[in-house]
């Protein structure tokens, strides 16, 4: 039963998504493990030096067309997607208010998954700045002190054993441990303080043990999940004209491919 109810928490934030086969979607913080219904990618560090902000492989993937470029100043034209999906983002950026008043700016409706603060405190990921909180109405962003809530837990529960436990008890109650919120057409939010430079100078610097074997068994399920939603992804091309700002558009029917847009908004 275990078993079961993991693969239905997987199915629920990883398969399910409240969209029809013609509309667009778009995936924000893609990197190594993109949503596999996202029509467009979106992903600043996409590269193996920025691997700190990924918990699988080192370089983000490139199966759709990927646009280099920041969530607080996307190249897209206002509400050009029917949905936007950010999973586990907005608590590695700067900005995170910003963050999603473009995603809503570019966005009819969409999904946003971070950590809940209380599990983050427990066991964090080392490159997240924020504490995050959710009470049914308001998400909120509390900025981080320091790496650790608590340095002396913060070594226990690094000892190899404990950590192998928390983590094993985090994976079998994860929707306990994430925020999940699907909205339509605002997201109500709050930023509370900003993030110490030295934290995130920290943050460049650290080490994380990428989940190689995690992230191949996700693949694996996604995949065998999505063989019976095949005629649920979007048949028709994306032109590139058709979804960026105007300002950017060159004036021919370009249809966008799986490869990396470097193109910058303003």
């Amino acid at each position: 039963m275990a078993l079961l109810e993991r693969l239905r928490s997987f199915h629920r934030r990883r398969i399910a998504i409240p969209v029809g086969a013609e509309a667009l979607v778009l995936d924000v913080g893609s990197g190594d493990k993109p949503h596999w219904r996202a029509d467009v990618l979106v992903d600043r560090f996409p590269d193996a030096e920025h691997a700190i902000q990924r918990s699988g492989t080192a370089v983000a993937r490139t199966p759709r067309p990927l646009f280099d470029a920041d969530v607080t100043d996307m190249p897209f034209a206002d509400k050009v997607f029917d949905y936007v999906i950010c999973s586990h983002l907005l608590e590695h950026v700067l900005d995170p208010g910003a963050a999603i008043r473009e995603m809503v700016r570019v966005s009819k409706a969409g999904y946003i998954e971070v950590p809940r603060a209380a599990s983050a405190k427990v066991i964090d990921f080392p490159s997240h700045l924020w504490w995050c909180r959710y009470d049914g109405t308001e998400l909120s962003f509390e900025a981080k002190r320091a790496h650790a809530f608590d340095h002396e837990i913060e070594s226990f529960v690094r000892l190899p054993a404990i950590e192998r436990e928390l983590n094993s008890l985090i994976d079998r109650y994860l929707d306990d441990c994430v925020i999940a919120i699907h909205w339509t057409d605002d997201l109500p939010h709050r930023v509370v303080g900003t993030v110490d430079a030295q934290l995130v100078e920290q943050v460049a610097l650290a080490n994380v043990h990428h989940k190689r074997t995690e992230t191949m068994v996700t693949r694996v399920l996604i995949r065998l999940f999505v063989i019976p939603l095949r005629s649920k992804r979007r048949r028709e091309p994306v032109l590139f004209d058709s979804i960026v700002k105007p300002e950017l558009r060159n004036g021919r029917p370009e249809v966008l491919q799986p490869r990396r847009y470097e193109t910058r908004s303003g």
